[in-house]
């Protein structure tokens, strides 16, 4: 969406943010204001004004989504539909006594959902949200990787996590994107977050990323890693739609 030097009128600026917020869980009032051509103030009083409506949730610096809010809301969540088949996908890569490292996020919340009960694995979660998903399944051992929990992305950040991921090797990581681009490839908009994880890629024997296809070609300033580190990307599309092109040649698309 191009924004005109002279910003949106206030509709179109609340549209504009509940789709950045469905998209990435969470925005900052700064990153708003550069985006939307727009003060700080006229951010603030947008996103007071969606919080009102129930649409977000307020927080300092910025806002989260209530679909990434515990308790889950799932009649809240963007894509849903899109979301629990990404999940479905994901399910055939997870090998019964394998090791598994899982990030967090909507989609990946649909996956854990439809784990099957009958599947005995260990999963590795910086995520409190996503161990108490995983706890349901009654033969898999989940192990939380502790640290101080980042409230806007719901994973545990610091220097704790970060020692402790470099202690262990997992077969397979599982983690959402909030930017992926056959140029960039995965990116993040956080630096804390950005650096677990980064030590839950170096963890890993392969990387399996999960998301919407709305979230190809996004580019965000904190770069992960290139795509050709990763091993399957797997979305709602069909492994041969053309909108998949720039990332044949690196990746096996579920």
């Amino acid at each position: 969406m191009e924004i005109p030097a002279t910003g949106l009128f206030k509709n179109e600026r609340h549209a504009f943010i509940i789709k950045e917020i469905n998209l990435h869980n969470k925005v900052l009032s700064s990153e708003l204001s550069q985006k939307l051509n727009v003060s700080e103030d006229t951010i603030r009083r947008d996103l007071a004004e969606l919080a009102d409506a129930g649409e977000l949730i307020k927080v300092h610096g910025g806002a989260l989504s209530r679909s990434y809010h515990y308790p889950i809301q799932q009649s809240k969540t963007y894509a849903h539909d899109a979301k629990k088949a990404i999940g479905k996908k994901a399910i055939q890569l997870l090998r019964p006594g394998s090791h598994i490292l899982i990030g967090t996020g909507t989609t990946m919340l649909e996956l854990v959902r439809q784990i099957p009960d009958d599947l005995e694995a260990t999963f590795f979660t910086v995520s409190p949200l996503m161990a108490l998903e995983l706890a349901t399944h009654p033969l898999i051992k989940v192990i939380l990787i502790g640290g101080q929990l980042d409230m806007s992305s719901q994973i545990n950040i610091g220097e704790k996590p970060i020692a402790e991921l470099a202690d262990i090797k997992v077969d397979l990581c599982l983690l959402g994107a909030y930017g992926i681009d056959p140029v960039d490839g995965l990116t993040e908009n956080d630096w804390s977050v950005a650096q677990v994880k980064k030590a839950m890629l170096r963890a890993a024997r392969q990387l399996a990323i999960i998301t919407i296809s709305e979230k190809l070609d996004s580019s965000l300033p904190m770069h992960l890693c290139p795509l050709k580190n990763i091993d399957y990307l797997i979305t709602e599309l069909q492994p041969d739609d053309p909108k998949l092109d720039g990332y044949r040649n690196d990746i096996i698309l579920i």
